[in-house]
């Protein structure tokens, strides 16, 4: 009786071994996604783009130069 105890045992160890070598290791806690780095001044991005969509409203006719000029002014704070 004592063999077949240890032919089981050494089966079970072998049949462990196998079946966490053909499975991935269990994932750790995953580190929190890295935060996208913030503009560093996100004010005058908006502030650019704007002026930039007026001044394509102007080039397209849309707006005259007067009506840029008052606009880009104001989003400028001049």
């Amino acid at each position: 009786m004592m063999p077949a105890r240890r032919v089981a045992r050494r089966t079970s160890r072998r049949t462990s071994r196998r079946m966490s070598a053909s499975q991935p290791p269990p994932e750790q806690a995953a580190p929190p996604p890295a935060a996208a780095p913030a503009p560093a001044a996100p004010a005058q991005q908006d502030d650019m783009a704007q002026i930039e969509q007026l001044a394509e409203m102007r080039d397209r006719g849309l707006l005259t130069d007067e009506e840029f000029q008052a606009k880009k002014k104001q989003i400028l704070g001049i």
